[in-house]
């Protein structure tokens, strides 16, 4: 395994100046934006895609920081209920699928989108009960949508080798790990999960659980080690489906956290050790969104507690046994 970095937070640098700054903070791999939410920062695709000569340069300045790209990220709504925008999110991430192949890189990472409950619908709708029975109808409807979507979607990545990790998202049609094994038993095998647990962790999911249940099926495509500390004296009386804004952090019931400031060091070593268990031996991609800490401190603190954690090497033979 390694450690590895979204670049967003550092999107304020060029390329080479964060490449440089990684480097010297121990970060081995990096995650590169290339539309949607993330932006396009370090790696816009109109530069890079088909362009042999700027993807050349791209692996020297690389390989001059000994460093590998674990993945692109293009986080958007391909099925969302307005054409623009959907068409738009498809671009991006069609258009990131090739690149990724172009590159050699292995995954994007990316959300599955949510539609609107209906035909006539105008804004994305997250349904989280089946009742009334409108809801149950909605979300039948928005997994046909979806389905018949990812399945092309899914083939395209097929045709260029690139797995496909779909981070699972409150908001989004797949938020947590039953119904990215339903997408993906839907598809093909190249829909997986880019594995974030700081989005299960309030939902209340085992986060050790929710490896082995993805990973004993070979469905974790990427991972995002990024905390969350849920705050039990909120969470008491506003439960954790809290619309609170987050930058209203003395309010919130849960707040997105550095490595380390949501769960201990043990925990971090479980999680390291399940992922071993089931085969992952990726990169550990730090995503920042700590509000709490400057970017820079929250990825050195996070870079040094995933060191202490992570296995550096492969397991040699059981002589024990």
């Amino acid at each position: 395994m390694d450690v590895g970095v979204l670049t967003v937070p550092l999107g304020d640098q060029s390329l080479e100046d964060a490449l440089s700054y990684l480097d010297g903070v121990g970060v081995d791999a990096v995650e590169l934006g290339c539309g949607g939410f993330p932006g396009d920062d370090h790696l816009p695709r109109e530069r890079y895609l088909d362009d042999e000569d700027a993807q050349a340069e791209l692996h020297a300045l690389l390989d001059e920081y000994e460093m590998r790209v674990s993945a692109l990220a293009t986080h958007n709504n391909p099925l969302h209920p307005d054409d623009e925008r959907a068409a738009r999110a498809d671009t991006e991430l069609r258009e990131a699928i090739t690149l990724a192949d172009q590159l050699g890189v292995d995954a994007v990472t990316c959300f599955s989108g949510l539609p609107a409950g209906s035909d006539a619908g105008t804004v994305p709708n997250w349904i989280t009960a089946p009742w009334p029975n409108e809801h149950a109808e909605a979300l039948a409807y928005q997994w046909e949508l979806a389905v018949d979507y990812w399945s092309d979607l899914a083939e395209h990545a097929a045709d260029h080798d690139v797995q496909i990790a779909i981070e699972m998202h409150p908001n989004m049609l797949v938020y947590e790990p039953h119904g990215l094994l339903d997408l993906r038993e839907m598809t093909n095998e190249h829909v997986g999960a880019n594995f974030d647990p700081s989005h299960l962790y309030w939902q209340g999911i085992s986060i050790t659980d929710a490896i082995r249940l993805l990973g004993e099926r070979d469905a974790i495509h990427h991972f995002h080690a990024k905390d969350t500390k849920v705050y039990e004296e909120r969470a008491r009386t506003r439960g954790v489906l809290d619309t609170t804004a987050y930058t209203d952090e003395l309010e919130r019931s849960w707040l997105f956290r550095s490595v380390g400031y949501g769960h201990g060091e043990d925990h971090w070593r479980d999680v390291v050790s399940t992922l071993r268990m089931v085969g992952y031996d990726g990169a550990l991609s730090i995503e920042h969104e700590d509000s709490l800490t400057s970017a820079n401190e929250g990825l050195e603190k996070a870079v040094d507690l995933l060191d202490d954690v992570i296995f550096e090497t492969t397991p040699g033979e059981a002589h024990w046994v």
